[in-house]
Parts: structure tokens; C-alpha cells; sequence
């Protein structure tokens, strides 16, 4: 049911590495423009049957919502200027066998010009490798990179990460 909805009613392609996936890893998942990217995402996850999680602000996680939030693979994290996102989320690889989490490297649905780096040091912490996965809404596709291991030089890998995602465009392709 959910294969016809994805690709024969909404017409979308999964194209790139999806049948190997790492235990462990980051994946970054973009253009992030519009919320109907993660129904996007809900439904490829279905699809390609693999865990993954995303992390989400703790005032989000609250009752009735909190369930669906859990159900759907969300993660709390205190995001206040006292709390260290990177070190609370990097131990969450230490916890598991099997812990994917994606995230939207702008941060925001809007345009943005320069990415969060999070994604970059939850990586180099945990020590896991970064897939890239795009949602190309001018061809309805989503891609998925292989893994692209963490180096020590940022500037280089920022741009191998973001030269995966050069010429796609999101939902609202003016913030893409």
C-alpha cells in the first residue's frame, strides 16, 4: 500500500545507495522547505524498511503529542544554551546497536546561507559516517549518496556534502 502511494499515485523514484546501510550513521536530509518533506521521509523509510530517527525539540515531545513523536522515531533533546546537543546525541550512538539519525542540515524550512554544523560534530564524535539523501521535487526523486566518512579538514567535507545536493530543488524551490 505504502509502494503504490510513493510511486505510482504521488509518481516519486528512490534512486542511489539504499540497500546498504551502516548500524550507525547521520543522514542529512535535504532541501528541507516545506512540512510535507517528512511525510516524504516517512514514507521512504517505510519503504526502504530501516530504522531511523530524528531528534526534535523537548517542548515538542509533550502529552498526546509525545506518542506519535515516539512512535515515529522522535527523539527529545534539550536545546537550551546550558545543555550540549552534540555530546547528549553523540551518546545515543554509544547506547544503541543500531542508531540512524537524520537531519536537516539548514536547520529550518526557510532559505538559508550557510548549514548548521551539528550534523558535522555529532558525526566526528560518534564517529559514524554521513549519508546524504535529497528531495528533489523537479524530478521526484530521492537520492541517497554513500557514506561519506568525516575527515579532520570541515571546510573540504562541507563541500563534498554539499556538492551532493548542487541544482536540487525542494518543495519551495525559492528556499531550496
Amino acid at each position: 500500500m505504502i509502494d503504490f502511494l510513493f510511486f505510482k499515485v504521488l509518481e516519486w523514484k528512490i534512486s542511489g545507495n539504499f540497500n546498504f546501510f551502516p548500524k550507525k550513521c547521520v543522514i542529512i536530509v535535504a532541501p528541507h522547505t516545506h512540512w510535507i518533506d517528512f511525510l516524504i521521509g516517512v514514507l521512504v523509510r517505510k519503504i526502504i524498511k530501516l530504522k531511523i530517527n530524528f531528534i526534535g525539540k523537548k517542548e515538542l515531545f509533550i502529552f498526546p503529542l509525545n506518542i506519535f513523536m515516539k512512535y515515529m522515531g522522535g527523539i527529545a533533546v534539550d536545546r537550551n544554551s546550558k545543555s550540549n546537543t552534540v555530546e547528549q546525541i553523540a551518546k545515543m550512538y554509544c547506547k544503541e546497536n543500531v542508531f540512524r539519525l537524520a537531519l536537516s542540515p539548514e536547520g529550518t524550512r526557510k532559505k538559508v546561507e550557510k548549514w548548521k554544523t551539528g550534523f558535522y560534530y555529532i558525526a566526528k564524535k560518534a564517529k559514524v559516517p554521513v549519508i546524504c539523501v535529497s528531495l528533489n521535487y523537479t524530478e521526484k526523486v530521492v537520492n541517497f549518496s554513500q557514506p561519506f566518512e568525516i575527515t579532520s579538514d570541515i571546510h573540504k567535507d562541507m563541500d563534498k556534502f554539499k556538492g551532493f545536493f548542487n541544482g536540487i530543488k525542494g518543495k519551495i524551490s525559492e528556499y531550496s
